[in-house]
Formats: structure tokens, C-alpha cells, sequence
């Protein structure tokens, strides 16, 4: 079954009654219910929003991400389950075990399947993908020959403009990726821990600072599906340069896209579950092979 997500802009009291989120409007008192089993993701922009603890026990025995924005109202925090899984323990040690030729075998396979998916939003938008093609093609274990840096450059280049630089922190339209990224990081983090793994520990990512560098290793080949969506954003919105509400929800459509995995088409959601999966049977040695993301429009 897909999830639902769930978007908080106003100020609202979030409640549990037999199973159900209630909602109550705090201005207008005004009530809905959503069934707490159904939903994947809450995001809460609104710092007026009250939320009870049993709330946020119920989704996260439910494995439902709870994201919460900061004043700038941007994805800044995150609640998910710590016990999600029945062999949690037996996958977090396989996990910390995990040897570096595994490892570096996943990434290469991780930023193999980027390059490709990056090459396909090009030929979406009739941009010439073949050298892309042929980086995805010379991906070497571990990325050795830094691969994805050659290949961003230039998939930044043809599909927005030589004199725009990607960035965390640049200018406009990095906002609006940057936003995007966050959700996705988010839902990926969700699919982790429900697959018994700890979004901590990483196959590449390995600041120190950073508290989830799994989810940012696995969401790899998931970006290019929000650059498209940022791209198509601002197509339709070429004076628009802030984020808005309106693009906030639209962003959201990542959520529920199609993906390819193999020879079947996925909802979203589902595929990052298929992806995070499919890691933790290279953990504990039950296959080689990651089951990643091939972009459909």
C-alpha cells in the first residue's frame, strides 16, 4: 500500500483517538482523522503545531517519518523508530562488519546507476547524454576515477546553464534542490531503518557530523528524480526564485512517482523499501547486487 504524506503549514493539534491522527484546526476548531497505518510521512512546517507524545509513538511504531522545518521553514530534524525490525540486531552487526571491497562494490554500483539516471533526464529534456553514458560505463570500484564529480559537472552544464554552480548553499535554483534533496533524504532514512539498518553508518559518506550518511549514500541514483522536478518547477515558474508552499507541495510529487527496479514499475516509496532491502542482503552476504532506481518519466 503507498503512504500518505502529510503536510502541516497551518497551526493544528495533532491527537490520537483509536488509531486515528486527529487534526484539529487551532483557528477554526475544525476536524479530520487519517488512519495513523496509512501514513509515511509527516512534515511539519508550522512551529504553532501541537503534537502529542502517543502521536508520535503511534507513527513511529507505524514507521512514519516525522519531519519538522526550522524557523526558515526548511527540512531540519527528523523523528524515526529506533525497533522496526525482527533481526535489527543480527543487521546492525553485519552492517559495522561490512569490509571495504563490499563497500567500495556498492558505490560503485550506487554512482553506476546516478550517471545513467542522470543521462536520462537529459534525453527527457532532448539534451545530448552519450558522454554521461560512457562516465556511467567507466565507474570504477569505489569511484576511484571520480566518475560522479566528471559526470555532475557536466549534467549541471547541459541541463541548466555553464555559469550556474551547484551548491548546499548557492544560489537560486540550489534552494529549491536543496529542498527537495532534504525530503528525499528523509524518505530514504524511513527505508533504512525499516530494513533493520542504521542510517548512520555509511558505504562512502563518512563525516563525522553527519547523522545520516547512509541515507545521503543510498538517495544517490534517487536525485535525479527531484531534479526533474525542481527542473519542470521552474519551467512553469521562471520568475519564481523563492520557495514557496505551493512548490513545497508539488516537490512532494517525488513521493509518489513511478521508478523502474528491474523489469517492474514501482511507486516511489516502495522502491527506496526494494533499494534499502536489497543493501541489507549485501550486508549479510545473501547477494551482491543492489536493487536500485532506473528514472521513467
Amino acid at each position: 500500500m503507498i503512504k500518505r504524506t502529510l503536510f502541516f503549514s497551518n497551526a493544528v493539534c495533532l491527537t490520537l483517538r483509536n488509531k486515528q491522527l486527529l487534526i484539529q484546526n487551532k483557528e477554526t476548531h475544525e476536524e479530520s482523522s487519517v488512519p495513523v497505518e496509512d501514513i509515511g510521512f509527516v512534515i511539519i512546517e508550522n512551529n504553532q503545531v501541537y503534537v502529542s507524545v502517543p502521536v508520535i509513538n503511534a507513527l513511529a511504531e507505524n514507521n512514519a517519518a516525522v519531519v519538522f522545518c526550522n524557523e526558515k521553514h526548511l527540512p531540519f530534524s527528523m523523528n524515526l523508530p529506533l525497533d522496526c525490525n525482527t533481526i535489527q540486531n543480527q543487521l546492525f552487526t553485519a552492517q559495522i562488519e561490512a569490509k571495504l571491497p563490499v563497500k567500495k562494490q556498492c558505490w560503485q554500483q550506487i554512482i553506476k546507476q546516478k550517471i545513467k539516471n542522470q543521462a536520462l533526464v537529459l534525453e527527457k529534456y532532448k539534451i545530448d547524454s552519450i558522454k554521461l553514458k560512457e562516465y556511467a560505463n567507466e565507474v570504477k570500484s569505489g569511484d576511484s576515477t571520480n566518475r560522479e564529480a566528471m559526470a555532475a559537472k557536466l549534467y549541471w552544464n547541459l541541463l541548466i546553464d555553464v555559469d550556474w554552480v551547484r551548491s548546499r548553499f548557492g544560489d537560486y535554483p540550489n534552494n529549491f534542490l536543496n529542498y527537495g534533496y532534504a525530503i528525499l533524504r528523509a524518505a530514504m532514512a524511513r527505508a533504512l531503518v525499516g530494513s533493520g539498518l542504521l542510517p548512520t553508518f555509511g558505504i562512502h559518506h563518512h563525516n563525522k557530523y553527519d547523522a545520516y550518511a547512509l541515507a545521503d549514500d543510498m538517495m544517490e541514483p534517487y536525485r535525479p528524480f527531484v531534479d526533474d522536478e525542481v527542473l519542470a518547477y521552474i519551467k512553469e515558474n521562471p520568475k519564481q526564485d523563492e520557495i514557496t508552499t505551493d512548490f513545497k507541495k508539488k516537490i512532494l510529487n517525488i513521493l509518489t512517482r513511478d521508478v523502474l527496479i528491474g523489469k517492474v514499475t514501482r511507486p516511489f516509496m516502495i522502491a527506496l523499501t526494494i533499494t534499502s532491502s536489497s543493501l541489507a542482503k549485501v550486508f549479510t552476504k545473501e547477494s551482491e547486487k543492489l536493487s536500485l532506481p532506473e528514472f521513467v518519466e
